[in-house]
């Protein structure tokens, strides 16, 4: 979501956003479809009934209302979601009480940044009733900057790979003995032609290149360009974390029967999600405001009836990881917004304070 409101289409008149948005607030608060005599009686709409319908039906033909049978009122589509968060959303001002909450809360997990993320998770959830994660980004472009070699006999070597500022280790075993001459080569010859490739860049030809480099030693290109690309390739694989999945057996009407089966499908297998939150998607528009996918939005199809709402963390300027929830359309979208926006500056203030106080 952009942190400043849109303005709403020029054709839409002020008494359709008047009645589009208490539509939406009120079908987030019951779940049913609202009709006209629900707006007159409650919303202090100052129309008849007979002028909400049309303007309820103006609505509908314009795209921001769906009617699911015949009789009943109409529920808020996509669009008109969307139009609710960008321009006729009030903001949300969270209680002393709630505030309180999540700094006395966060503060008791200081450590590192995983304890930080599990409390947060859990309290976005218990807060907002709906499912929350936590995301690590997954990196998008992860090379080596610099390689050693360490023989430790004369048929093992440790490839040491500096890979964002962290070391990884990797142990190489030969079939033949390894001269102390062709491991210092190996090591010259690694950082001349990997240091700063990601593992798609590493290919066939230019291991061929450095097999011919390499001369009689050549057998070692191919285990060690292997151990570069598994380490490179489990680095930047991301991490999601959930609390509260339970809680989307409290909204039936969105995820029951194969609805729930695919939603549980997709927690457990988290690579779809992880897409989401790949370093490149998640910096896509950073404008430092809570994002928003409502419905089909969402990258992931089996969330198409879902809304994700996240902001991302980050240490400085580096982009560190993402709180979010997950729940149905049908949102208190308000409350969830100021509740994550929250959340997320309090995380990134207890690493930032973490890091001042280990310098």
């Amino acid at each position: 979501m952009e942190s400043e409101k849109r303005s709403a289409p020029k054709e839409l008149s002020e008494r359709k956003k008047q009645i589009l948005k208490a539509i939406i607030e009120a079908h987030i608060e019951l779940g049913e479809p609202v009709g006209s005599k629900y707006l007159t009686s409650n919303k202090h709409i100052a129309c008849s009934s007979a002028t909400i319908r049309n303007e309820m039906a103006e609505l509908e033909s314009m795209g921001y209302l769906e009617q699911p049978h015949t009789s009943a009122g109409r529920v808020p589509s996509e669009a008109g979601y969307r139009l609710y968060i960008d321009s006729l959303i009030d903001s949300y001002r969270l209680t002393e009480r709630e505030i309180e909450e999540l700094r006395t809360n966060l503060r008791k997990k200081q450590a590192e940044l995983d304890g930080i993320l599990d409390t947060a998770i859990r309290l976005a959830s218990s807060m907002t009733d709906y499912t929350a994660l936590a995301a690590k980004p997954r990196k998008v472009r992860v090379t080596v900057s610099h390689f050693d070699i360490i023989r430790t006999d004369e048929r093992s070597m440790i490839l040491v790979m500096l890979i964002g500022g962290i070391v990884k280790t990797r142990q190489i075993r030969s079939r033949v003995p390894i001269a102390e001459e062709a491991s210092s080569k190996l090591e010259t010859l690694l950082n001349r032609k990997l240091s700063g490739l990601t593992a798609a860049e590493i290919t066939m030809p230019l291991m061929m290149e450095m097999e011919r480099d390499m001369g009689a030693e050549d057998y070692l290109v191919e285990p060690v360009v292997k151990g570069i690309c598994e380490t490179i390739s489990a680095f930047d694989g991301g991490e999601l974390r959930f609390d509260g999945i339970d809680r989307l057996l409290s909204y039936p009407e969105v995820y029951g029967g194969e609805r729930l089966r695919d939603m549980l499908t997709l927690f457990e297998r988290k690579q779809d999600l992880l897409d989401v939150f790949s370093e490149t998607e998640m910096q896509t528009g950073d404008d430092g405001a809570v994002k928003i996918y409502i419905g089909r939005e969402n990258l992931v199809k089996t969330m198409d009836n879902s809304t994700l709402v996240y902001k991302p963390i980050k240490r400085g300027d580096l982009l560190v990881g993402a709180i979010g929830v997950i729940g149905p359309t049908r949102m208190n979208y308000s409350r969830v917004i100021a509740m994550i926006d929250h959340l997320s500056r309090g995380v990134s203030n207890l690493i930032e304070d973490g890091d001042e106080r280990s310098d």
